[in-house]
């Protein structure tokens, strides 16, 4: 067979019979006008010779690709719009084995157009690799890469075209070519080496460089037809889709670009975009893979630990927003982490405010340190909201771990709290069911041990830390202070009634929540603001925690208050006495109202209308005042100013109440750590002398008492003795048959354990005391008495002591 060559227009080729069919096939699909688009007779004779033969699928790829590189090349868009419709048309009909080398000429070709410096030819590029995209392929891939297509969109993502219109189509492209590249690799496993950094660094910027754009467009609701056209909107969804195909393993390297991207762009201060994007994130991910997040922010707030307030106060909010939306229970394993590093960034900022302390000594250092302390508030304040909301996202069994964490973080025993106004945590309330889920006894004791502590500022928190557990029902705002409120009913608190794990706890925990009232209601350096707080405490405890039988014992403590006050036998200042006189008149007056009594209202009434009369500085509004004028004394004659308790037992008396309870006083429990701890002993100390020495003892005739009529008297005449002794046997016996248990236990430890102090000193005192020298030798050596001993047998003896 010979070949004839032929010379049409100056193009040299073989003559049309003796050409392969695939070749004839392809080039009849081509008009001769390109605007008469592909002809789709001859499109359909070739998908049937394609299907038939899919042996020659990757001769026919080849073939195509030679003659696109060709019409690029010379500029023939036309054909080449043809060809890639071909293409398309053959990936869809053919899913055989051949297919594959089929796939790299297609892709090849793709590369070809996206390489091109025309937008037209680049979208025309992106769209037909969206579609092959889309194509699920029967068998994986082992040598196809994807890491030229991940490069060329990205640089689309970012074109810079001159043309608003043609930058944003050419955006879109590349933005849905990344959307397939994705989608294309993330359900083939042996495509993982997306999630590489090198990828991941490339990918999610690119998103993030769109969205950014569109500044405040993020939260929107766009329509499907604009979601294709805007820029802004696609990348926000392809990077969804992103972060909800990313598994546990992926999640370092889908949200460290991300940090990065805020980074290198200043995105920190302001911080919306960030937070948007975090947003995005959290509603994205897995809700198991939450904490994840969680943790890659915590470290970026490390690496960030010396930079400016700002930036630092951005992050921190940002850590605030993916906490709010983490799903309950989904923080893992690294709680106490989590809130290691908030408290440990807590105390960098207030070093960090305390520092610039030294540096204030001229007028524009000093303006300087105080902008810096109102910026280094901004993070104090973002960090202990971020701990509120974290731990209303926490079971409780976890919370009460980590209150116990956090209090340990606190300072004690004399070290300075300058950062105690910082360290509220009152913004969030953790709303457990259960008292004794939200107060375990690991966390009450620790909490209660720093509610006596010298500092009042401690002790303000200790109790907004009880307000926060015990307050279910938000019910605070509402008291607004400490005052006498004139009708409760109006200011409609919500609550419920009491549980039987709740009565469980009272019995069991509520004499510890009565004593540290009663205690911290007497400390000298008491100021407005802890009345407020022992105000509230007491209503939250009425309003959350009492039946009938906690009512009594609140109305036993009100007036062990009011009798401490009127006692003063601790030496009060008069403010402190006052103070606890209006403390005591708010809460009776509250809960009178709140167990709608009326006889004890009236009588509450009547006591509060004779204080503003004749001793206004016992009432809320007056002695919190400034300069407020106070007494010498306080009248304890006139029983009409004070509440009386057989007055309030008539007011109660019925089946309700066990009023007998009411004529037993409120004795505060004495535990261990006040024996140890307490800063103001009730046992003075005393000191024990023993000298047997014969020049001490008195004379045998003094010590026969001289026996006279009176003597003789005296000792016959026992009946007021006796009487007396009667009578406390019946208060005892009283007080045994009708106070609780716990009460009880509370009066026999405080004895035995001041018998135990005494005991305990006397033995210290013989311990250390040298043996006593009946002989009286004495030496002295070094300046100091030196006790010699004596044999037994040379001792000698005082009279007294031989038989």
């Amino acid at each position: 067979m010979t070949c004839v060559c032929l010379s049409v227009s100056g193009v040299c080729g073989c003559c049309g019979p003796l050409r392969p069919r695939y070749k004839r096939l392809v080039d009849n699909i081509f008009p001769e006008d390109p605007k008469d688009g592909l002809s789709k007779s001859d499109m359909e004779k070739l998908t049937f010779y394609a299907v038939s033969a899919p042996e020659k699928l990757d001769r026919i790829g080849a073939y195509l690709a030679e003659r696109l590189s060709r019409d690029v090349v010379r500029h023939r868009y036309g054909n080449v719009v043809i060809a890639m419709e071909a293409l398309d048309q053959l990936l869809m009909a053919c899913h055989s084995q051949s297919i594959k080398p089929f796939v790299e000429s297609f892709l090849h070709m793709v590369a070809k157009l996206l390489e091109s410096r025309e937008p037209d030819l680049q979208v025309l590029g992106t769209n037909s690799f969206v579609k092959f995209a889309n194509i699920e392929e029967d068998t994986p891939s082992y040598h196809r890469r994807y890491d030229f297509f991940v490069s060329q969109f990205s640089a689309m993502c970012h074109s810079m075209h001159e043309e608003p219109e043609t930058r944003s189509r050419i955006r879109v492209a590349g933005i849905r070519g990344l959307q397939g590249v994705v989608r294309k690799t993330v359900n083939d496993e042996l495509q993982a080496i997306i999630w590489e950094p090198q990828h991941m660094d490339k990918l999610i910027p690119s998103m993030l460089f769109n969205m950014q754009d569109g500044e405040g467009d993020l939260a929107r609701s766009p329509s499907p037809e604009r979601s294709r056209e805007d820029p802004v909107v696609l990348a926000e969804s392809c990077f969804r889709e992103l972060l909800g195909r990313a598994a546990y393993g992926n999640m370092n390297n889908a949200v460290r670009p991300v940090l990065v991207h805020l980074d290198n762009h200043h995105l920190w201060d302001p911080n919306e975009f960030a937070v948007s994007c975090f947003r995005i994130i959290m509603y994205s991910i897995q809700a198991q893979h939450s904490h994840h997040v969680i943790q890659q922010v915590l470290n970026h707030l490390d690496t960030h630990g010396r930079n400016t307030p700002r930036v630092r106060a951005g992050i921190v909010q940002v850590l605030l927003e993916t906490v709010a939306i983490a799903a309950k229970g989904s923080v893992g394993p690294t709680v106490l982490e989590v809130f290691n590093t908030l408290l440990k960034h807590l105390r960098i900022s207030v070093d960090l405010e305390l520092g610039e302390g030294p540096r204030r000594a001229s007028a524009a250092s000093a303006s300087s340190g105080r902008f810096k302390e109102s910026e280094e508030r901004i993070v104090q304040n973002a960090i202990i909201q971020t701990i509120g909301f974290f731990g209303g996202n926490l079971p409780d069994y976890q919370r009460a771990e980590v209150m116990m964490f956090i209090m340990g973080k606190i300072p004690v025993y004399g070290t300075p709290c300058h950062s105690m106004d910082t360290v509220r945590i009152g913004v969030q309330r953790l709303g457990s069911k259960t008292m004794v889920a939200a107060l375990p006894p690991p966390f009450l004791e620790p909490l209660f041990s720093i509610s006596l502590m010298e500092d009042s500022e401690l002790r303000q928190l200790v109790l907004e830390i009880l307000h926060n557990i015990i307050d279910r029902h938000d019910n605070r705002a509402k008291l607004r202070g400490i005052r006498i409120i004139p009708n409760v009913a109006a200011l409609k608190f919500k609550r419920e009634k009491i549980s039987k794990q709740d009565v469980a706890f009272m019995k069991k925990h509520g004499q510890q929540l009565y004593r540290h009232i009663y205690l911290g209601s007497k400390e000298e350096d008491n100021v407005h603001k802890n009345y407020e707080l022992l105000f509230t405490t007491l209503a939250v405890l009425t309003i959350e925690l009492t039946n009938e039988e906690v009512v009594i014992d609140l109305i036993r403590l009100a007036i062990a208050l009011q009798d401490m006050a009127l006692a003063n036998e601790e030496s009060m200042p008069m403010v402190i006495r006052c103070g606890i006189m209006a403390l005591v008149a708010a809460y009776l007056n509250f809960l009178s109202q709140m167990i709608a009594n009326p006889s004890f209202c009236q009588h509450v009434n009547k006591v509060v209308e004779l204080r503003s009369l004749d001793a206004p500085h016992l009432l809320p509004e007056h002695i919190f005042k400034d300069k407020c004028p106070l007494p010498d004394s306080l009248d304890k004659e006139d029983r009409s100013l004070y509440f009386q308790t057989l007055d309030i037992a008539e007011c109660l008396a019925g089946p309700t109440y066990s009023v007998d309870r009411l004529s037993i006083s409120y004795v505060p429990q004495v535990t261990d750590e006040d024996r140890l701890t307490r800063r103001k002993s009730v046992v003075d100390t005393i000191s024990l002398q023993v000298d047997i020495l014969p020049n001490n003892l008195p004379d045998q005739s003094q010590l026969a008492e001289e026996i006279t009529f009176e003597t003789l008297k005296k000792a016959i005449d026992t009946t007021g003795l006796e009487e007396q002794e009667r009578e406390k046997r019946r208060q005892v016996i009283e007080k045994f048959q009708k106070a609780p248990f716990e009460e009880i236990a509370a009066h026999c430890e405080s004895k035995a354990n001041m018998l135990h102090d005494r005991l305990a000193q006397i033995f210290e005192l013989t311990i250390r005391r040298p043996p006593p020298s009946p002989s009286g030798v004495v030496s002295v050596s070094a300046g100091h008495p030196q006790h010699q001993s004596v044999p037994v047998y040379e001792m000698k003896f005082p009279d007294l002591c031989v038989y």
